[in-house]
């Protein structure tokens, strides 16, 4: 599923960048350019594996596999629909997830962390200043903006009383005042756009992409990678990208639950709004120019950190004197 989501990202980011461009996208392989991704990956398939003659054989070899790994194990504890039959054809009701943990929400915090090595090691073992540089700032951004990615989780999981997400997606169920969905965004409004900016520097996307930076690094830490390496690291960043909307999903959008649908078919809702936060993040890389990077340090730092730390007091203090 996850290997699917990367190739019809790829497809998608094409299509949404071409239409806000005014342009066509890709439209020659296969019908509407469908099997653009297919040929794409036929091409890195053929590309001839290279390796500076000065880098370290073995770091360089094992850093996209760090990254591809942690994109793929972060996944394996997010919920992504109810109990389902799936029409009948089970006999018995099976859980759209691969492991129910109850501390979901910190297995994920930790997965997330490690891929940052990934990258780092690109930097360092490809012995190249481009390289290096990026690999550095990918750090330095990381540990930026992982305080308030944190401090957003802390606020859901204050309002709910649980680290299990399939938990947390049960407790937003239902409507307040039969209109208003019981959804954590509506409880936590100033954690989800916490969670969401601190998401896309985490998976180090436009506007906050400085370990790859194109204008600056020439590619940042894959400057050196071609054929299935740089592919593998192409693939991490959608499946990054896929993961932390689907957690956003789940904590803060309701998860599965939606009108009109019974809750077997819960997972259309869960692909709707993921999809919604994918097209989000499309939107804000060919809509925002990059920041200089001393901004971005600054604004992890001097707003989203003290703005993360408020929201948890004040959802601490909601949760003690209100019940909320």
């Amino acid at each position: 599923m996850l290997l699917n989501s990367a190739a019809l990202m790829v497809y998608f980011e094409r299509k949404v960048a071409a239409v806000l461009q005014q342009r066509m996208g890709p439209y020659l392989v296969g019908p509407k350019g469908l099997l653009q991704p297919l040929a794409d990956i036929v091409k890195l398939l053929f590309k001839e594996e290279l390796r500076p003659a000065a880098a370290d054989r073995i770091l360089f070899s094992l850093a996209p596999i760090i990254s591809a790994t942690a994109a793929f194990a972060a996944f394996a504890v997010v919920p992504f629909g109810a109990e389902t039959t799936f029409l009948g054809l089970l006999d018995e009701p099976m859980r759209l997830q691969v492991a129910d943990v109850n501390v979901a929400v910190l297995v994920i915090f930790a997965i997330s962390s490690m891929s940052v090595y990934g990258i780092v090691l690109a930097g360092w073992s490809s012995n190249s200043k481009y390289s290096l540089l990026g690999g550095l700032r990918s750090s330095a951004q990381m540990i930026s903006y992982e305080l308030s990615y944190g401090l957003a989780l802390a606020g859901v999981i204050l309002v709910a009383n649980s680290m299990s997400l399939s938990r947390i997606v049960d407790q937003q169920g239902g409507t307040l005042f039969g209109l208003i969905p019981r959804w954590f965004v509506f409880v936590q409004p100033i954690g989800f756009l916490i969670y969401m900016t601190a998401g896309i520097a985490e998976t180090n996307r436009a506007p906050f992409d400085f370990p790859e930076a194109e204008q600056e690094l020439v590619a940042g830490y894959h400057t050196e990678y071609s054929s299935m390496r740089f592919s593998m690291f192409f693939l991490a960043e959608y499946i990054n990208m896929v993961t932390v909307s689907a957690v956003a999903t789940d904590l803060y959008l309701g998860g599965w639950h939606g009108p009109l649908l019974p809750e077997s078919l819960g997972w259309i809702w869960f692909l709707v709004k993921v999809t919604a936060i994918l097209f989000f993040y499309v939107w804000m890389r060919w809509t925002l120019p990059r920041y200089r990077y001393d901004q971005l340090m600054a604004f992890g730092w001097k707003v989203l950190l003290p703005a993360s730390v408020i929201n948890v007091i004040a959802t601490a203090a909601g949760v003690l004197y209100f019940g909320l």
